[in-house]
């Protein structure tokens, strides 16, 4: 089987970020930015990926959370993208319902090699531990885009951002988690590639 960890590093004149990535070895989480609540996102992710992964981000500028946010976003999405190898097997489709608390937060994601995201989520905060919650948007649009997952993510239930963000992570992780599992030796599309 294809070995489907990477090391991915993105610098800019913003920001450096490095990330190393195995979508089939459950191991530790490190996550490091400049951006509290976005490490504890982040960490959620990557756990509930079953990954084992680590990712450091460097805010060259120090302007705001948007460039770190950004660029975690492309490194990771292009990271899990290059992970995936030919998708050869992969189940491909999955969604999950998690709930926290108050929230109820529906994520399903197609790895179709089209990036394409929609995105309801009705945030009542504007920032949250030095993250715009505008940037929370941004990540799943930047992610979705660079690893050509289609994403939707609808928030069916809930009023504490801390909870509707924190539900969306962590359906995000499930469901890549369970579409990038290898199931058959075929591709999983009529046209033969993804």
């Amino acid at each position: 089987m294809y070995n489907r960890s990477v090391k991915k590093v993105r610098e800019t004149k913003e920001t450096k970020v490095e990330i190393e990535l195995d979508i089939d070895q459950k191991g530790e989480v490190r996550v490091q930015t400049p951006v509290k609540f976005f490490n504890h996102m982040l960490s959620t992710l990557l756990y509930y990926m079953n990954s084992t992964s680590t990712v450091i981000a460097e805010d060259k500028l120090g302007y705001d959370d948007h460039h770190v946010v950004e660029d975690v976003a492309i490194t990771l999405g292009e990271a899990f993208k290059e992970a995936l190898g030919d998708k050869r097997g992969i189940r491909r489709f999955a969604n999950e319902i998690v709930p926290m608390d108050d929230a109820l937060v529906l994520v399903a994601v197609d790895i179709s090699g089209r990036g394409v995201s929609n995105i309801e989520l009705n945030l009542q905060r504007s920032e949250i531990g030095g993250l715009a919650t505008e940037n929370v948007f941004h990540f799943f649009q930047t992610f979705s885009y660079h690893c050509g997952v289609n994403l939707h993510v609808i928030q069916l239930r809930g009023t504490n951002t801390h909870h509707i963000i924190e539900a969306s992570f962590k359906a995000l992780g499930m469901s890549l988690y369970e579409a990038s599992r290898i199931i058959s030796q075929d591709v999983l599309s009529l046209k033969g590639s993804l």
